[in-house]
Parts: structure tokens; C-alpha cells; sequence
């Protein structure tokens, strides 16, 4: 072996994951007696699987020592729990990275990392092909919880298709504060002129400009970060992570906070001579 080299994973360590992955069945049935003792009949129950299959698992996951009979039911042990959530760990990591397939590189790493360490505190959002508002009716869930929302970055893509949602939050009370580039305010305003006067005289709305913005947006809401990718080519919203981990709350926090010290109040007067990008 080489100096620096990884250690091959042990042959009977990749058996066990592959007999656990061969069949949908296994890991559903594991964790379920990890949770709490199950009977044959609830485990046919929660996994769909048959009588017989039921019945060779439970041999098969005696032998390796995962479970334990007690009476009509069966028990994870120790060991069997451990594999439990070592596999239900696997499968969400395995899950949020195959959502995150060709739209990984619109993200920034500190987002892409914490969605990779901890997937089962995050939720990836893509669109595709026949759903492609799916990270956009994401984001109008969250909007429509939250009390306190900031954003900065890119966001013609993402508040397009909520001008509605958007405005009637603010309206109905809810603290928003959004920094801008100048050609995405200019945009704003001569889009929804109307719109946008109500909602800057509601005082509920407070409405800054940056010159030099990142190609992503982080949206802040009451306990969760939001960010959304974008295609560069397009302008549409390719994915959305949101998560409530407190390291991303940092992270948004602070990063929020730089661009905020360099932002200044928008001014509709002057921002309707800026170009609008196409």
C-alpha cells in the first residue's frame, strides 16, 4: 500500500452493506425494530414485503446478532441499531447528493458541505425537467411561516413567480429586508411600480442596493437559511437548501452582515436611469 493510500473497506463490511441494500425491505424493517420491539405482522405491514421474507430477514439479521427475539417480537440490539442509523445516514447522504447532480456547482461550499455532513437537517430542493418550480413552491412554503425575513444575492428567478406571496406578507406585517443589485431594483420597479411604492410606504419593507452581489441568494427566515442556485444562462432557480443547523445560521448571519455594512438605502429616483440587464 502506498503512503497516503485509503484502506480498503474490510470484504465482509461491503457484504453486509450490499445484503442490506439488495432489498428495499431490509433497512425500512431494521430501523423500524430500532424505534421500538415489531411483530412479524407489523414489520409485513410497514415494509409491504411477504410472510417468507419476513421470516428469512429476521433469521438472517438473528444471525449477524442486529436483533432479538422477545416473545411475539423482535428488538434491534445494540449493534443493530448502530446499523440502523448508520445506513439511514448512508441513504440520506446518498439521496441529497443525487439531488444535487449538476446543479452542485451553484451553491457556495460552506451550503454544499453542511447539506453533505448533515443531510438529515437539510432539505434539497431541484428542479427538473417536468416540475421545474419545484425549489420556488419550496421557497413559498417558507415564506408563508416566517415573521423575520432578509435576503441578499440574485433574485429576479425566485421572487418572480411570488410577487403575490411576497407582497402580501410584507403587507400583513412581516419584517423584510432585501439588498439588491441596482439593474435587479431597476427591474423590480419598473415590473411592478405600484407594488413596490405600497410596499416601501407599508414601512415593513426595507429595500438596499449592492454593486457586486454573489451569483447565489441566501435567504435569512425566523430559524432557517435558505439558498438558491441559479442557472447562469437562464436566471432560473435550479435548487434550493434550506436547513435550520445553527452553523448555517452563522454562516448566512455573517455573511449577510458584510454585505449590509456596504449597501446603501435604495433610491427610486436614481435607480430609474441604471440599465437594465437583459
Amino acid at each position: 500500500m502506498s503512503i497516503g493510500s485509503t484502506p480498503a473497506a474490510p470484504r465482509e463490511a461491503i457484504d453486509d452493506v450490499a445484503y442490506l441494500a439488495r432489498s428495499e425491505h431490509r433497512v425500512p424493517a431494521l430501523a423500524a425494530m430500532a424505534a421500538r420491539p415489531r411483530t412479524r405482522g407489523e414489520l409485513r405491514g410497514l415494509t409491504g414485503a411477504s410472510p417468507s421474507t419476513i421470516r428469512r430477514t429476521l433469521r438472517s439479521f438473528e444471525d449477524r446478532g442486529w436483533v432479538r427475539r422477545d416473545g411475539h417480537r423482535y428488538r434491534a440490539t445494540a449493534l443493530g441499531t448502530a446499523v440502523a442509523n448508520g445506513m439511514e445516514t448512508l441513504l440520506a447522504l446518498i439521496e441529497t447528493e443525487r439531488t444535487l447532480r449538476g446543479v452542485w456547482t451553484e451553491l457556495p461550499d460552506a451550503i454544499l458541505e453542511l447539506a453533505l455532513e448533515q443531510p438529515g437537517r437539510t432539505t434539497v430542493t431541484a428542479a427538473e425537467h417536468d416540475t421545474p418550480y419545484r425549489p420556488v413552491n419550496r421557497f413559498r412554503s417558507l415564506l408563508r411561516e416566517t415573521d423575520r425575513f432578509r435576503f441578499v444575492g440574485f433574485d429576479v428567478g425566485l421572487y418572480d413567480p411570488c410577487t403575490d406571496e411576497f407582497g402580501q406578507r410584507v403587507l400583513d406585517g412581516m419584517d423584510a429586508e432585501l439588498i439588491d443589485s441596482p439593474d435587479v431594483a431597476a427591474y423590480m420597479l419598473s415590473t411592478y411600480p405600484e407594488r413596490c411604492a405600497r410596499l416601501l410606504e407599508s414601512g415593513n419593507l426595507t429595500a438596499l442596493v449592492h454593486d457586486e452581489l454573489p451569483p447565489y441568494g441566501i435567504s435569512r427566515l425566523d430559524d432557517r437559511v435558505a439558498v438558491s442556485g441559479y442557472d447562469p444562462d437562464s436566471g432560473g432557480v435550479t435548487v434550493l437548501v434550506d436547513t435550520d443547523l445553527p452553523e448555517a445560521r452563522e454562516w448566512a448571519d455573517a455573511v449577510y452582515a458584510t454585505y449590509r455594512s456596504e449597501a446603501h438605502p435604495l433610491d427610486p429616483e436614481r435607480i430609474e436611469d441604471v440599465e437594465i440587464e437583459a
